[in-house]
């Protein structure tokens, strides 16, 4: 999810297309409007990605297929003579260097130095004169070239998807010699076809090359599309992040606002003024993503509302829970509350009874919710036994972090009030030594295993988004009143563009 560090894949499509930049499209006067969520990339993240611009030029040269260019032109003595280039392929192609450039003008321009490209095919030509016969023949032949491209990347909103313009597309041919088989052709033919194919040559290289960009930049960005609806949707949940203004593009970042509404079984929560102000974020890492209160608080309703705020412990957890401390206060009160039986008989169901409330502050994501727990004694071949029931008031300061691929939630402070007490074994609830241990635990070991465990399970959704695939280097999860910040550098992925050109193209 974009909440969570969206996808990064892709070159000039990944560095517009992951923050949905696009153009023409209206969204009125406030540009910082009902907004959710923000991602910001800066120059350095640009330059990182367009060094993989080399991959996408050449798969875009490899795919093109280049039409035969006939034609014929009349010559003194020889008469009409007609020629055509078939067949024709590329090889041994390279690009000394590629530059990019983020313009005001909401446009990113790409410069790609010296392409080289050698090309290859077959050349057929024939003349009828008036002494002569009407004769054809056939040669191979190789096109040396020296190519410079520039590029300027629009986005457009069409039916409400960000499409890719790289029609700003011009070759400048510093170099194209045609060599023929063998270079043993008389020097008047090879310099007869120099001279009157090359133009036409250039114009066909011009229109197929860039026209294969534009389609590879399509297939990239559908495949991000693709990549970014299934990372914020997770079964009935689902994150729109639809842009919810203009973007901006300055000349050291590219920055994207999107709407962050949280939907539920098509149930859709409401936009509020956005507190986002573009001094929030830095420039002095790669990728940042501002999330507001209001989206990450939709979120954890959603996940109530679904039925994903219950955690089950097994016989073993329970034991590591119980005797967490070792003492005859402990003993005591786990033998009454268990009444002798093993903990391998014993479970435990512990759930969110009312929607979590979200409150960022400087010291960390505060959450406030009621909470019951209930542990049954499973007597063998009899119906379970519940042996305790507890609802309990929570308040718990959580601080994250993403390091080694896992999103860990540490608590800081926590409280709690019983607010439910039944125990089998206290029936009457008159027994101040079970309450006041079952607190204790609960604040010393029963919130820190709640919140690993969620920490986990976010984890492997995370990890299921395929999260897990990219370098994700010394981020940081910065909470502050009423919005959260996560910044990050990044190392690109870049056998999962050449794994995605290989299968796609």
């Amino acid at each position: 999810m974009c909440w969570a560090g969206r996808m990064m894949l892709g070159t000039f499509s990944i560095l517009l297309v992951l923050v949905h930049a696009a153009a023409a499209c209206d969204f009125g006067p406030f540009p910082y409007r009902a907004t959710g969520i923000v991602c910001r990339m800066t120059k350095p993240a640009a330059l990182l990605l367009n060094q993989e611009t080399a991959q996408v030029i050449q798969a875009a040269f490899r795919n093109a297929r280049f039409p035969n260019v006939t034609g014929e032109r009349s010559m003194r003595l020889l008469g009409r003579v007609a020629y055509g280039l078939t067949n024709i392929q590329v090889n041994d192609l390279s690009i000394e260097k590629s530059e990019v450039e983020l313009k005001e003008d909401n446009t990113i321009h790409i410069a790609i130095k010296n392409v080289t490209a050698l090309f290859k095919g077959t050349l057929t030509y024939g003349y009828a004169g008036a002494w002569f016969l009407q004769l054809f023949h056939s040669v191979d032949f190789e096109i040396e070239s020296s190519i410079d491209l520039q590029l300027g990347i629009r986005l457009k909103c069409q039916k409400d998807q960000v499409v890719p313009d790289a029609s700003d597309c011009y070759l400048t041919f510093h170099k194209l010699t045609l060599h023929l088989q063998g270079d043993k052709q008389p020097g008047w033919l090879k310099q007869l076809f120099t001279d009157f194919i090359s133009f036409t040559l250039k114009l066909v290289l011009k229109r197929e090359v860039c026209k294969e960009i534009n389609a590879v930049a399509q297939t990239l960005t559908n495949f991000i599309l693709d990549l970014a609806a299934n990372f914020v949707r997770d079964k009935d949940i689902i994150v729109d992040i639809s842009l919810a203004s203009d973007p901006v593009i300055k000349a050291s970042y590219i920055e994207s606002h999107h709407k962050g509404l949280v939907v539920y079984r098509n149930n859709s929560t409401v936009l509020s003024d956005s507190v986002f102000s573009p001094s929030l974020l830095t420039e002095s890492r790669m990728l940042y993503f501002w999330f507001s209160e209001h989206s990450l608080s939709s979120l954890a309703s959603a996940a109530f509302l679904d039925g994903r705020l219950v955690l089950n412990l097994t016989g073993e957890q329970l034991q590591e829970l119980f005797e967490l401390e070792d003492t005859e206060a402990q003993r005591k009160a786990v033998q009454m509350i268990f009444q002798g039986t093993s903990y391998n008989d014993s479970v435990a169901k512990v759930w969110s009874l009312t929607q979590p409330q979200i409150s960022l502050q400087p010291e960390g994501t505060v959450v406030r919710s009621l909470v019951a727990v209930e542990v049954s004694i499973l007597p063998a071949g009899e119906e379970p036994l519940v042996a305790l029931y507890m609802e309990k008031e929570i308040m718990v300061t959580i601080q994250a972090a993403y390091a080694e691929k896992k999103l860990s939630l540490q608590p800081v402070d926590s409280s709690i009030e019983i607010k439910v007490f039944k125990c089998t074994a206290d029936p009457s609830g008159m027994d101040p030594s079970i309450q006041s241990f079952l607190q204790n635990m609960i604040l010393v070991a029963g919130i820190p295993e709640v919140t690993s465990s969620i920490g986990s399970a976010l984890t492997s959704l995370l990890n299921s988004k395929r999260l897990d695939l990219f370098d994700i280097i010394n981020p940081e999860i910065i909470t502050r009143k009423g919005y959260v910040i996560v910044q990050l550098d990044f190392g690109f992925p870049s056998h999962l563009l050449l794994n995605f050109l290989e299968k796609s193209l």
